[in-house]
């Protein structure tokens, strides 16, 4: 008999187990947490670092530098890239939390990523979109630390990504998901907390206090000690965000949140989205539904493994832009 893997498991792994056929669901991706079942040529598994001993205290933001900014491609490219608006005036220095600087991530010989330059401004919500295989889940596991850089330097504010993983909340794809776990969306959430227990530390009195006001604000007090197996598919993607909120997160990382979800799951999802972006969160969401993505982001960033644009959402997510890499019968439309 196949054994099943076991998804929520508390293990102290920091790196994904390969795997060809299991189903896993990661705990928060950082040092000292679980993190997702992968298939075996999914890259190699990065070597903690050392320099990183706690959680970070000071707000993970730095200067946009134009150094992040990626440069403009030759004439006839057809793409669009521009640096991000600054809310507060022309000349006003944004605030970034996630800069890329020429990313490149193969898959053996294959490029995944090549050559991404972006800068995430804080308080944004980017859609990532592209057409399959253009690298949207990549890029998040690439900021993850899961698949390691062929070239080029991922920071989070003032740090490199990989000291920084406490910081980053990760919400992965429905069908990495083992649904039929036995666990409640209490023990779901408390391991939002792990990341800054350590090794020695005990859940104390705020670790408590973080997950309830976590299940409070997702409006899952009620349903706290139910097995998350039967709970809709709109609340399963809320046990999970307030995972992420119990984390204590900077940036929020999500994965194709709406697949599968029906249209009132849908628009209870996008309430909450709407909510985070007016709380000032940083999310980045990897979304196929395109006019969906141009009523609720802020930011864009299109991708066909390499960068196609970046920018403010209504530049960025029009249909001149998009329309060259969909085919005629997935439309753009979302």
């Amino acid at each position: 008999m196949k054994s099943r893997p076991a998804p929520f498991s508390s293990s102290r792994s920091v790196t994904p187990v390969s795997s060809n056929n299991s189903r896993a669901t990661p705990a928060s991706p950082s040092a000292g947490s679980s993190t997702p079942t992968a298939s075996a040529n999914r890259g190699r598994r990065p070597t903690p670092s050392k320099a990183f001993s706690g959680p970070i205290s000071k707000p993970l933001s730095a200067p946009c530098s134009e150094d992040f900014l990626p440069a403009p491609r030759p004439p006839g490219a057809n793409a669009i890239v521009t640096a991000p608006a600054s809310p507060h005036g022309r000349g006003a220095v944004e605030e970034c939390i996630l800069r890329l600087r020429e990313v490149t991530v193969h898959h053996g010989r294959t490029p995944a990523l090549e050559r991404i330059t972006a800068a995430i401004p804080c308080n944004s919500l980017t859609a990532v979109v592209g057409p399959n295989g253009a690298g949207k889940t990549t890029l998040l596991r690439a900021i993850l630390g899961w698949h390691p850089l062929t070239s080029g330097e991922i920071r989070i504010g003032d740090h490199h990504a990989q000291h920084a993983l406490p910081r980053i909340a990760y919400l992965p794809q429905r069908a990495e998901i083992d649904w039929d776990f036995p666990i409640t969306v209490r023990e779901v959430v408390r391991m939002g907390r792990f990341p800054a227990l350590g090794s020695f530390r005990r859940f104390g009195a705020a670790d408590h206090e973080r997950v309830g006001s976590a299940l409070r604000e997702m409006g899952l007090e009620a349903k706290a000690d139910q097995q998350i197996r039967r709970l809709s598919g709109g609340q399963q993607q809320r046990v999970f965000l307030a995972r992420a909120l119990a984390q204590g997160a900077d940036l929020f990382l999500l994965d194709e949140p709406f697949g599968g979800l029906d249209q009132r799951a849908t628009a209870d999802l996008v309430a909450v989205l709407r909510t985070w972006r007016g709380l000032g969160r940083t999310v980045l969401i990897v979304i196929h539904e395109i006019e969906l993505a141009r009523r609720l982001c802020t930011h864009g960033l299109v991708l066909d493994t390499r960068l196609v644009a970046f920018g403010p959402a209504e530049e960025c997510l029009r249909e001149n832009c998009l329309a060259p890499l969909f085919n005629p019968i997935d439309g753009v439309a979302g």
